[in-house]
């Protein structure tokens, strides 16, 4: 039987999450997009009000994958679980992973007294927004991401 364990990374573990990084932003197809560093991420994450945080789960030992949150205030909603990224490596889909990340996130949401998680998937992810929708998620129209770049 498999063995899966998901567990809060550390800050020895950055530069896996940062692999991990990498390899999503070329799944996506915007790997020159990525400008974070591993000393970012320390600072960032590690510092006495960090502004993530992030799990890694493993598959009978192996790195399968990782996701990182961080709490946002909703004018309208409250406290809310925002679920930057979740990624896990290809040969490591189909084996449920995906599933438990996201039902840890939706149990730290909870611990946390969250009133809800919000993510993003891309339009063209047909199997991300399948699995996304058997967890009786809403997905938003009408709304366009707006970026600045500083």
């Amino acid at each position: 039987m498999d063995k899966i364990e998901i567990r809060r990374a550390t800050k020895e573990d950055i530069g896996l999450v940062r692999e991990l990084v990498m390899e999503l932003a070329i799944f996506e197809k915007a790997p020159e997009e990525v400008s974070s560093t591993v000393d970012d991420y320390i600072a960032e994450g590690f510092s006495d009000n960090p502004l993530f945080f992030a799990n890694l789960i493993y598959l009978n030992g192996e790195l399968g994958g990782f996701s990182l949150w961080y709490y946002r205030f909703s004018t309208w909603k409250g406290r809310r679980f925002y679920l930057e990224d979740l990624y896990i490596k290809e040969s490591f889909r189909g084996k449920g992973l995906g599933k438990c990340m996201i039902e840890e996130a939706i149990q730290e949401a909870k611990r946390m007294k969250c009133t809800g998680m919000m993510w993003q998937v891309l339009d063209w992810n047909k199997p991300a927004i399948d699995f996304y929708e058997t967890l009786g998620v809403k997905m938003d129209s009408g709304w366009l991401n707006v970026h600045l770049d500083l």
